[in-house]
């Protein structure tokens, strides 16, 4: 597939490398309810992933909460915020928030969603499926790249759900995707459980979607809950991890290998035992998978 012409290509090896100590291990994301339960009995969650924009602020509990968490747990920091695909420019404040925390907790890994949220100066509290064309790709490639530059470190790029396409597409979203990882010097965090929900919702092959993606390029996976509505799913991620996502993922790390795994719960958040649980089984598949590679 060729590139719009025109943008800059970020060299794969221009930022720091993403630190791969996580490999083979099942996280939670961290949520409030959890907090005080984690601060006191350190229960042997591996490590955890919190959104970023939540600690932005100069101090106050949430950040020493995180500061204490970090003594035992290791940290990624999954943005929600960034907008990595409109057409307005790059927020220079979000930008310099982000290096400042990431500075500071030093975590193993930084992720961003591959969509927009905002355009005009108007924030949407939406995580909206970007148009996969050639244009959009060399948008987003140089956006990547210039995060990276700002931030001084290496960002994972994660897939979204949809439920609508544009008719103005060109480019299968795996395709995209893959060539994204590819020309813009970021590796992938790969959701499973959005890849099933759009194969559902657009009717195309999950394993298809997977065997178009780099081998190398996958440093995260998460999985998450949907619900259906109808004919078409609905990421949730507020129900447990579906069997015929668990299925997709241990294909997935069949071809990926045992990479960092997140169980991510949003909605209606359950008991710190029913994430531990998820993520036990997310375990239990990372172990496997790590025995067959050895």
């Amino acid at each position: 597939m060729s590139l719009a012409a025109g943008r800059t290509v970020r060299p794969a090896d221009s930022s720091p490398a993403v630190d791969r100590s996580l490999r083979g291990s099942a996280g939670i994301g961290l949520r409030s309810p959890h907090i005080r339960k984690l601060r006191a009995e350190r229960p042997p969650i591996r490590w955890l992933e919190v959104h970023s924009e939540n600690y932005f602020a100069d101090g106050g509990p949430a950040l020493a909460a995180l500061d204490d968490l970090r003594t035992d747990y290791p940290l990624s920091l999954h943005g929600v915020g960034m907008s990595l695909g409109s057409a307005d420019p790059l927020d220079r404040a979000h930008l310099a928030k982000l290096a400042r925390l990431a500075n500071r907790v030093e975590p193993t890994l930084v992720s961003e969603h591959l969509c927009w949220s905002g355009v005009g100066g108007r924030h949407y509290n939406d995580l909206l499926p970007l148009p996969y064309t050639e244009e959009a790709l060399a948008h987003v490639t140089t956006r990547v790249g210039e995060i990276q530059d700002a931030i001084g470190r290496e960002i994972l790029v994660e897939n979204v759900s949809s439920y609508l396409g544009f008719a103005e597409a060109t480019i299968p979203e795996w395709e995209f995707v893959a060539e994204l990882a590819r020309h813009s010097g970021c590796s992938l965090l790969l959701d499973v459980n959005n890849i099933y929900v759009n194969a559902v919702n657009h009717g195309f092959d999950a394993d298809r979607y997977l065997a178009a993606i780099p081998r190398d390029k996958v440093a995260e996976i998460h999985l998450a809950g949907f619900e259906a509505s109808g004919p078409f799913l609905i990421d949730t991620h507020g129900a447990p991890v579906a069997p015929d996502v668990w299925a997709l993922y241990t294909r997935a790390l069949a071809r990926f290998g045992p990479q960092p795994t997140l169980i991510e719960w949003d909605l209606d958040i359950p008991a710190f035992e029913v994430l531990a649980r998820e993520a036990a089984t997310a375990q239990s598949l990372l172990d496997a998978c790590h025995a067959v590679a050895r």
